[in-house]
């Protein structure tokens, strides 16, 4: 299930996709959220919107287009943001 917002244009907007336990703590695959200017700020709405994901965001990787990012890296509008929480096994 991908979820957009009808109101925000595309230019505006971040791609979402969540990866294993963070997919089911969402509820969702993925989505389309208003852009943020930081990953901290990305995820603060992310857990705004989805509560479920409070368990396990603060143990996930965050990736902005395909590069691990913290709290205070840069997110572009038009990003493809991953959240990947930790992997078991190997």
């Amino acid at each position: 299930m991908h979820t957009q917002r009808p109101d925000v244009g595309a230019s505006e907007t971040v791609t979402v996709r969540y990866w294993a336990g963070a997919r089911a703590a969402a509820g969702v695959d993925g989505e389309t959220v208003p852009a943020e200017a930081t990953v901290g700020a990305l995820t603060a709405r992310l857990l705004a919107a989805r509560p479920g994901l409070a368990a396990v965001l603060p143990v996930c990787t965050v990736l902005v287009d395909g590069l691990a990012s913290g709290p205070d890296d840069a997110v572009r509008a038009g990003s493809a943001v991953e959240v990947l929480p930790p992997f078991a096994g190997g």
